[in-house]
């Protein structure tokens, strides 16, 4: 039996669709999978089981990358295809079944928009997997911490939805201080190297005994592994994120000009907090996605801190 997963570009998008794949997994122990996404996306598909290939689609002009797909996968028989990106060459493959998200329902988060497609009786949040490997490499960029780690993710994808530097480096100050819920704790940052720069002001600020630098090339899987190492979880909306979800650590997501009932934190081990500034009004008539600074402001120091306040009580 084989099955077509075809999922997103992006890493976010692409974790939020994991707990899909893996209910057809359990609803399919024998099957083997395909799976097709953007080329940022492929390596967290890397220990996924029962998938026997990862295409990688790399987007071309014209959607040159859809006719690529189908020189690949177009002349194999499918038992299922599960398209969440409906792309129309994919109405062709041949498949005794195939699903395809036929239209982005913007009231809808993520996981329950892809749960609905298949008619889950309950919503399936993220899922993700390691290898032995990528388990070992975790356990020797974090070691073996005294006390509590705490699991900052001070970056994003775009200027516009990332808290300044220094606003993360006041809260962490502030939860590791002595009386605070993570005193002494260490501290462990995530990020790709290319971001490195927006996280500066925090790298720098904390001592080199608190802090584990994991601002850097690691692979998605690795990064994983290591969130799964940590007590807690403060970050921007962004794909690591949702990874720190997927590691089942209480996750406190930091949310501006981007929507929580689409895109926020999916547990109940999960909690927002917004700017004080709502979403529609974030935006003025000369908004440039690429060149905006942060839209964050609103969000201060105290609203953080008492929102992870709360989210850690609500867990002991």
């Amino acid at each position: 039996m084989r099955i077509l997963f075809i999922t997103s570009t992006r890493i976010g998008d692409a974790v939020l669709s994991t707990g899909l794949l893996q209910h057809l997994i359990d609803a399919h122990p024998q099957a083997r999978f395909t799976i097709a996404c953007g080329p940022v996306a492929a390596p967290l598909f890397e220990a996924t089981p029962q998938v026997e290939r990862v295409i990688v689609m790399t987007k071309k002009k014209r959607s040159m990358h859809w006719v690529d797909l189908w020189k690949e996968c177009g002349l194999t028989w499918w038992h299922r295809v599960i398209d969440l990106r409906n792309g129309p060459i994919t109405y062709l493959f041949p498949t005794l079944r195939g699903t395809h998200l036929l239209r982005d329902d913007k009231s809808k988060h993520r996981v329950q928009l892809f749960s609905d497609l298949l008619k889950l009786s309950e919503p399936r949040g993220p899922v993700l997997w390691t290898t032995e490997e990528h388990e070992q490499v975790a356990d020797d960029l974090i070691g073996t911490p005294e006390g509590k780690l705490l699991a900052i993710g001070p970056t994003a994808n775009w200027r516009g939805k990332t808290w300044r530097a220094e606003n993360f480096l006041e809260l962490v100050q502030r939860l590791t201080s002595e009386g605070a819920p993570f005193q002494g704790a260490k501290v462990a940052l995530f990020g790709h190297i290319s971001e490195r720069e927006q996280a500066q002001a925090l790298i720098d600020g904390l001592p080199e005994n608190q802090k584990t630098d994991l601002i850097g090339e690691y692979s998605l899987p690795v990064v994983y592994a290591c969130l799964k190492r940590c007590d807690f979880y403060i970050g921007n909306d962004s794909g690591l994120m949702h990874m720190a979800v997927a590691a089942q650590i209480p996750t406190l997501g930091l949310f501006g000009p981007t929507q929580e009932k689409l895109y926020g934190p999916w547990g109940k081990n999960c909690a927002v907090v917004r700017t004080a500034t709502p979403f529609l009004d974030l935006f003025d008539e000369n908004f440039d996605h690429k060149k905006t600074d942060s839209l964050m402001d609103s969000l201060s120091v105290d609203m953080a801190y008492d929102s992870a306040l709360n989210l850690w009580e609500e867990q002991q």
